[in-house]
């Protein structure tokens, strides 16, 4: 018999943090997932591979492949079909049937994508730039040059995966109106995996150091404040640090989450808090960055 969570009708970083705390209570936890999205009216790229994560999670738990109740909303049912979703979901889930693959939508940087090799995020990277020129210069402002940034940040983010969660990950990315909090368009990149997460890629090196003060949050701090790394060699480590000092630059917002806590470099025009602990435990890390329509024309 399957146990039977209800995803909330708004699928976005926080609703993120309520799934997992529905799935984590209530209900026999080696019970095969089932995951009604029926009511689901919005979805972001975070929710859309949260989605992902969570059941990819719950197979590895509990041995047996999740099911899920796709959206009844036409408007969001086409949205993630023409993100390429299901084909990525079914490798996660017990799908009865899978739509047939649509071309990709116009505002689509990157849609629904794997990251299991090197080779993978090579293509992501490579086949990102012809729309991200289109959609970072042309529609958001920034300047030509930012287009490579991004290509690194990108190729940066998903190594980490490989690197050091030891883990296969999913990446989206997708340009909407951020009408809420910004009243502006913003890129939005989302990239996940459920594998070691901070604190067991970051323990070999670094727990004894830290003693029983060791957790998800300090192993966050050290690698996103302080560029600490998992590998003794000196210089490594970097690669974090040089995505955060580009998100202040754009004056963008980075969030990670790994174990129980999050992690955020939070700009003017967020009201996130820089770190938040206690959350519902969640393996791997999820990372989430918002760059912001450019008012004028700065530098890269």
């Amino acid at each position: 018999m399957s146990r039977v969570v209800e995803v909330p009708g708004t699928l976005d970083e926080s609703a993120f943090e309520t799934l997992i705390g529905l799935v984590r209570s209530g209900g026999n936890p080696d019970a095969r997932l089932l995951l009604d999205a029926r009511s689901v009216r919005w979805v972001s790229p975070y929710g859309l591979i949260g989605l992902l994560a969570v059941g990819h999670e719950a197979r590895l738990r509990t041995g047996l492949p999740p099911l899920i109740e796709p959206p009844q909303d036409a408007e969001v049912r086409s949205y993630i079909n023409r993100m390429h979703f299901w084909p990525a979901a079914a490798e996660v889930f017990d799908l009865k049937t899978l739509p047939s693959r649509p071309p990709s939508i116009t505002d689509a940087l990157i849609e629904v994508t794997t990251i299991r090799s090197h080779e993978d995020v090579h293509a992501v990277v490579e086949g990102v730039r012809e729309r991200a020129q289109r959609i970072l210069h042309t529609r958001l402002g920034y300047p030509k040059p930012a287009v490579i940034h991004f290509s690194v940040m990108l190729s940066e983010v998903c190594q980490n995966i490989l690197e050091h969660a030891r883990s296969i990950g999913w990446v989206c990315a997708q340009r909407y109106r951020w009408q809420r909090r910004l009243g502006r368009d913003v890129i939005v990149l989302a990239v996940m995996d459920v594998g070691v997460g901070f604190e067991g890629s970051l323990g070999a090196e670094h727990a004894r150091r830290y003693g029983e003060s060791w957790s998800a949050a300090s192993a966050l701090e050290a690698a996103f404040l302080r560029g600490e790394s998992r590998f003794p060699e000196p210089g490594r480590g970097q690669g974090l640090q040089a995505i955060r000092r580009q998100v202040i630059k754009w004056n963008g917002a980075i969030r990670i989450r790994s174990g129980d806590a999050v992690i955020a470099r939070v700009p003017e025009w967020d009201d996130a808090e820089p770190l938040r602990t206690g959350l519902p435990r969640f393996p791997g890390a999820q990372v989430l960055i918002v760059l912001p329509e450019r008012a004028g024309r700065e530098g890269a």
